[in-house]
């Protein structure tokens, strides 16, 4: 996601921080490039056209154009407007005073609406107990879909009785059972269609008034571009959204949607989905998202994530081989097991804050299976192997190459690959490096 949009900018910011002096005419011509970036990226024309005029009315003022780091400050003004466009807080939903508090979820058909609502059960569940309701009963594999994913996820389901057709009654015959299973979170599944029509909208309408939701979520899907704008404003006018969940984020989408949905309804994106996975699913963070789209990386995120994968223990093991100058091949297989517990490599590149690093290894395309392979093939030595690998010689690699399942050869890069990791690590050390490349005894990691 974004990363055509992400690409265009960078080339902006580089031409820039070429020139010792801004002119008004250096502004012009960056602001056309960004401009161009924002249009593909499927951000709808007006949003672009207020953007532009905005970034150029602060860009050309005499402070910027005289300043010694002019092109830090034009930088500095793209990201704050990026941030006022998406929203600068975070909005996570709310919860009524007064339980049940009644989430209803709304969209089009395809977009992600039946899973999104299971995924926000499963991520309310820490502190909740929610109830999964299927109301849409126009499509019976919906029914059968939550009636799943609630078991699943491990909540309460409410569906239609036998030959129901009405969603007003088994949305309040929900709402009856809540004091009796203690539920304090309704998430209601609403209908939906491949467009938006009278009916669809008269039917979510009615079910409001009965429900009195205390959040509407509308789900959209990224990949629909500027049509989600429109769907947004169309749900929002009848409605009154409180909110908007963005699914297949990870996809890719060119990410038009998430920039210019609030700025159009005024409603802000309060979720974002990243996966198919019922735990793929987070609070959207606008200041995130800018640092993400101007290639700043996602330090917060990076950092959640490495304090999930690493352990304590784990942590005091690799600073002590350090601190000794002693890293072995069970460090190495420690770091491995961690990197695969932080998710996607591709994504946890994408948060990488070193200018340069997450392009670099990004174009040289991450194969996670050579993980697996690195994995198994450290698995396939004797502990004695591990601590010394300089003792692996000939007929201890076609050994480890056997029980591994691999080849001598891989045996082989593997273990100058671990070379290159001990140099690496000093590298690293001394602070990060322009220009960064590959190492070339690394570059078995990446197809």
């Amino acid at each position: 996601m974004f990363d055509s949009l992400k690409d265009r900018f960078e080339k902006v910011f580089t031409s820039l921080r070429g020139k010792g002096k801004l002119t008004e005419e250096d502004v012009k011509l960056a602001l056309r490039e960004v401009r161009l970036a924002l249009l593909e990226a499927d951000v709808n024309y007006k949003v672009v056209k207020d953007f532009v005029e905005r970034v150029r009315q602060r860009a050309t003022g005499q402070e910027v154009l005289s300043s010694i780091t002019p092109a830090q400050q034009v930088y500095a003004i793209v990201f704050e407007e990026l941030l006022d466009l998406m929203g600068r807080e975070v909005k996570p939903l709310s919860i009524s005073p007064k339980p049940p508090t009644v989430y209803m979820m709304v969209g089009l058909q395809g977009s992600g609406k039946t899973t999104t609502a299971a995924k926000i059960a499963l991520k309310m569940k820490r502190s909740h107990r929610p109830m999964l309701v299927a109301c849409d009963l126009r499509r019976p594999a919906a029914v059968e879909q939550l009636r799943v994913l609630a078991s699943t996820v491990g909540v309460p389901f409410v569906g239609p009785e036998e030959g129901e057709t009405d969603p007003i009654r088994v949305a309040r015959r929900a709402l009856e059972r809540c004091s009796e299973t203690l539920v304090d979170l309704v998430i209601v599944d609403t209908a939906g269609r491949f467009q938006i029509d009278q009916e669809l909208m008269q039917e979510v309408q009615d079910l409001k008034g009965a429900v009195n939701p205390h959040e509407v979520l509308l789900v959209v899907d990224s990949m629909t571009g500027q049509e989600a704008v429109s769907v947004a404003s169309a749900f929002n006018d009848r409605l009154g959204l409180t909110g908007v969940v963005l699914t297949k984020l990870d996809g890719d989408a060119r990410g038009g949607a998430a920039l210019a949905i609030r700025a159009v309804t005024g409603t802000p994106v309060r979720l974002a989905g990243l996966g198919e996975k019922v735990d793929d699913l987070e609070v959207f963070d606008p200041n995130k998202m800018a640092q993400r789209i101007l290639g700043m990386g996602d330090v917060m995120g990076l950092l959640e994530r490495v304090q999930q994968a690493t352990s304590e223990e784990d942590v005091e093991r690799l600073s002590e081989s350090i601190k000794r100058n002693r890293f072995t091949l069970e460090d190495m297989l420690i770091q491995l097991r961690q990197v695969q517990k932080m998710g996607p490599l591709e994504k946890v590149i994408e948060m990488l804050p070193i200018p340069g690093v997450s392009k670099a290894l990004k174009d040289a395309n991450v194969d996670p299976k050579r993980i697996k392979h690195m994995e198994a093939i450290i698995l396939s030595m004797t502990p004695r192997e591990r601590r010394n690998p300089e003792i692996i010689k000939g007929s201890r690699r076609r050994r480890i190459a056997q029980g591994s399942g691999t080849s001598v050869q891989m045996v082989n890069q593997l273990l100058h690959q671990y070379e290159q990791m001990k140099d690496l690590m000093k590298a690293f050390g001394k602070g990060p490096k322009r220009g960064f490349k590959v190492p070339p005894g690394l570059k078995g990691l990446f197809r």
